[in-house]
């Protein structure tokens, strides 16, 4: 019988996994040994099955139980006591990056920028593999085409013009993801010393990128209706940028949507300046609505378009593409075989089998519905815990939060990541990495008891 006591700070859950490992330590429950069931346990302890659940799926991943189907959880074999965590430096950008891609090494990445595996499209994956597997032998084992698979890009031409683009299949370069869009942009137009401008807060794979190739940063800050203009105008005339790299639609960190008039004041300045856009728009298919791209309306002259399908179909994928003038598509084909050669044309068969599967547009319909309700939960949860939230996005992956006053960011983020937790404080999305009481949330992930109990614990200064 575990004892629970509900007035502790500690969770319910954290109380029921730290009672089970209690007990296998002290050996009270045996190697082998069989656990109640979810809801026998749930009765005993007078919690709510789903509480249970929870506690036995973190003490699975953490290997102190094992379950088998049909049968139940049994006390994993050989099991002992972790190690003690070794001294380490507070979380930082670069141990964050590594630990959040670990199997198993932060078991609820709230911050994290993809979705949780059973809301991407997985039958569609498995279909598009069992298609593949009775694809000619020559599609099998060869190299593809610079540009990529050719079928693909003729349906991306299809694709780009319903969001009037019009980029004609030789104007389009298939990528290793969105990442190597931007690796390909950020080499055609950025020598060391150049100074390019970006958003704050913006991606942060993206200034990390930038910084290393020896590209000075200046950052135009990001508001409710896309970048500060006024703040780019005077940047453009003061730097003498060659290039501005932008997230348009759902942006990544903050959610927010560039609007139609903004979309045109950059487009003006970037003519008066003479830098062109990088418009990066992973997220175009979360949408609930339709919106104008930079693209769109400068007619890919200045703009080079960035778009991906790891973000609604899987990131296993690493399927993503570029259009831009022909000229710069030319270049971006010859720069990516010398940087790897071809992308994959399995993979990038795979993407056209799902695009082409009809079960496709309804799985972005229920997709986008997930977002918009997980969105509304996660604003009105932090909401009530004190967490200041300036724009409320409709869709979407992302959200920005700030802390309530006078708790300490740093600190926050190392407690969480010690608890299991990856959370994405503001200072990761700053050029400069200033400090910021901000956070990136997902709202698919954040959307968990288990991160409003921990939230909870904290308590108001």
């Amino acid at each position: 019988m575990l004892q629970l006591d509900p007035d502790s700070r500690q969770s319910l859950t954290e109380q029921l996994v730290d009672g089970v490992i209690a007990k296998i330590e002290r050996g009270v429950l045996g190697e082998g040994a069989r656990l109640p069931s979810v809801r026998g346990l749930a009765q005993s302890a007078g919690v709510s099955p789903f509480t249970v659940a929870e506690a036995y799926n973190r003490l699975v991943a953490a290997g102190w139980i094992a379950s088998q189907r049909a049968r139940g959880y049994f006390v994993a074999a050989h099991r002992s006591k972790p190690a003690a965590t070794p001294e380490r430096a507070p979380v930082d950008d670069a141990w964050l990056l590594q630990r959040v891609y670990e199997d198993g090494g932060l078991d609820l990445p709230a911050g994290c920028g993809w979705l949780p595996h059973d809301w991407l499209y997985e039958d569609g994956v498995r279909a598009a593999l069992r298609a593949l597997a009775r694809a000619p032998a020559a599609m099998l084992t060869r190299y593809g085409h610079p540009q990529g698979l050719p079928t693909l890009r003729e349906h991306l031409q299809w694709r780009l013009a319903l969001r009037g683009i019009e980029a004609p299949a030789e104007r389009i370069v298939l990528t290793h993801g969105a990442s190597q869009g931007l690796d390909l942009a950020m080499r055609l137009l950025v020598k060391p010393g150049d100074t390019v401008l970006v958003e704050a807060p913006g991606y942060s794979t993206l200034l990390a990128a930038l910084t290393a190739h020896g590209a000075r940063l200046a950052a135009v800050p990001r508001g409710a209706k896309g970048p500060d203009v006024a703040t780019l105008a005077k940047l453009a005339a003061t730097h003498k940028p060659v290039a501005f790299f932008t997230n348009s639609a759902l942006h990544n960190p903050t959610g927010t949507t560039t609007s139609a008039m903004v979309a045109h004041q950059v487009l003006k300045l970037a003519e008066q300046f003479d830098f062109r856009v990088i418009e990066d728009d992973p997220f175009a298919d979360l949408l609930p609505g339709a919106s104008p791209t930079l693209a769109s309306l400068d007619g890919l002259q200045r703009v080079i378009y960035l778009g991906s399908f790891s973000k609604t179909m899987s990131p296993a994928l690493r399927v993503g593409y570029l259009a831009a003038d022909t000229a710069t598509a030319a270049r971006a084909a010859q720069l990516k075989m010398t940087g790897g050669l071809t992308s994959s044309e399995l993979m990038e068969a795979a993407a056209l089998t799902m695009l082409s599967d009809g079960h496709h547009r309804s799985h972005l319909e229920r997709l986008r519905e997930r977002l918009a309700d997980a969105q509304t939960r996660v604003c009105d949860k932090l909401g009530a815990l004190g967490w200041s939230i300036p724009h409320r996005p409709g869709g979407g992956l992302f959200l920005w939060a700030e802390a309530p006053a006078g708790l300490d960011a740093g600190q926050l983020t190392d407690a969480a990541a010690h608890a299991g937790i990856a959370l994405a404080p503001g200072r990761f999305y700053l050029p400069a990495g200033e400090g910021s009481r901000y956070f990136r949330f997902n709202a698919a992930w954040a959307d968990n008891s288990r991160l409003y109990d921990w939230l909870a614990s904290q308590g108001r200064p």
